[in-house]
Parts: structure tokens; C-alpha cells; sequence
């Protein structure tokens, strides 16, 4: 039986870098493709937009062979809540991290602030993001995104995109499997429940004692989650084939 592939959509500032311990655990259970979304990574120096990152996901999931479950962490959550509703065909299953609030105008001030304070640095605010990421996260993870490239020049852009969009809409019109997996300290879960119930088929776990970077701070859990949620949806393929398993 071929298993379901895997997409990973990295969260503002960030690129397909920061996934490389969650790929790393999922590779032999699954075939994992983390993807650079405009703006970020080797894409950056383009305009961030929502369409052009459902398109990113789109052409992701078409690598992958035209299915795949989605995973997106913070921005990436939202944009992956976009790609279902928009290709639900190619969605066979969604997990999103960290993403389990509405944008606002009042949510995108503090990035704003931070965009500002960062860029009026002579370095665009590189050294600084890093020595915070080197305190919050994995020596490994931090060095993973450090080379991946800090994005702090598209903040302006997907804030104007994320305020336009509206998440329980779109999880309201998908109608395959939902996963909101938060940390229990992240302040990106205030509408967990909200989203919970916006999403036909959805159920929600909290982790404790992990925050807003659980999908980096706790690598391999993350992705056991992930892959036995895959797995579940590699059943439901089997069946819908005729199949039979022993």
C-alpha cells in the first residue's frame, strides 16, 4: 500500500528549512515535502499574496503526486486552511499548528512594531531574530532556519493578505478530516474552539507544557502526530481501493 504523502507549509519569517527535524522523523513512514512559500526562503524577494501561496501549496501536493495531507504551522496553518477550501480534492487530510485565531487588524499591529524596529537595523534585524530563536528553540532548529534565510521584509505583506481572509469560512467549506494541534501556552489558540466547530470533521489536541513553536521545539512528537494521522487517512485510502490489511 503507498502511503499518503505529506506536505509541510513554515510559518511568517520563516522558510522549508525550519522543518528538517519533523521531515527527518516522518521520511521513513511517509514521503514529506516542505515547500518555500512566496516571500520566504529561495522564493524570497517576492510579494507575498494569499492566492500565490495556495498556489505554492497546489504545486506542492501536485509534486507529491496529487494527494496529500497538509500541514501548516502559524502563518502556514492559515494558508493551508485557504489551499483546502480552494483544492479540497487534493486535501486528503489538514493539520494546523499554532493557527487557531482569526487575523485582525489589532492581531497584525505587534508584527508590524516588529517589522519596523527590525528593519530600521543596518542587517534588516537578522542578527537579532536569530539570537531569539537561539534561545527558544533547538540548537539544530535555530541553525536550520538561520540558513534557510529570516524574512522579516514580508511581514507588511502577509499581514494585508491575512486580514482579508477569513479561516471558519474556509474550514467551514472543507469537508475532509481536521486536526488543530496547539501548544497549551500558545497565544495563537484563543479561538480553538471557534475553529473546533467552524470545520465539518475536526477534532482538537492540546499539548502541555509546549507554545507557539511546538512543531520546532518538540520535532519528533510533532511529527508522531502527524504521521499517525496520516496513517489513519492510508486506511481510509485502502478501503476506499477494495482493499484488505492481514
Amino acid at each position: 500500500m503507498t502511503t499518503t504523502p505529506i506536505l509541510l507549509v513554515h510559518g511568517i519569517r520563516l522558510s522549508s528549512a525550519c522543518w528538517g527535524q519533523v521531515s527527518e522523523h516522518l521520511a521513513p513512514r511517509h514521503p514529506v515535502l516542505a515547500i518555500d512559500l512566496p516571500g520566504h526562503g529561495r522564493r524570497r524577494g517576492e510579494r507575498f499574496t494569499l492566492p500565490g501561496a495556495i498556489e505554492a501549496v497546489r504545486a506542492g501536493i501536485d509534486q507529491l503526486g496529487g494527494e496529500a495531507v497538509v500541514v501548516g504551522h502559524s502563518l502556514g496553518g492559515q494558508v493551508s486552511i485557504a489551499a483546502a477550501a480552494a483544492h479540497p480534492e487534493r486535501v486528503t487530510g489538514l493539520v494546523v499548528a499554532g493557527a487557531s485565531v482569526t487575523p485582525s487588524r489589532a492581531l497584525a499591529t505587534p508584527f508590524l512594531l516588529m517589522h519596523r524596529v527590525l528593519t530600521a537595523r543596518a542587517d534588516g534585524g537578522k542578527a537579532v531574530s536569530e539570537r531569539v530563536f537561539d534561545r527558544v528553540l533547538p540548537p539544530r532548529v535555530a541553525a536550520d532556519i538561520a540558513r534557510g534565510g529570516i524574512t522579516t521584509e514580508a511581514i507588511p505583506d502577509v499581514m494585508a493578505a491575512l486580514t482579508a481572509f477569513d479561516p471558519l469560512a474556509a474550514l467551514a467549506g472543507y469537508r475532509g478530516p481536521v486536526r488543530l494541534i496547539n501548544g497549551g501556552h500558545d497565544h495563537f489558540r484563543l479561538g480553538e474552539q471557534r475553529f473546533l466547530h467552524a470545520a465539518p470533521d475536526a477534532r482538537l489536541l492540546v499539548v502541555p507544557r509546549s507554545g507557539h513553536y511546538l512543531p520546532l521545539t518538540h520535532g519528533a512528537a510533532f511529527a508522531d502526530l502527524v504521521a499517525d494521522f496520516a496513517a489513519s487517512r492510508d486506511l481510509v485510502r485502502l478501503g476506499a481501493s477494495g482493499g484488505h490489511t492481514g
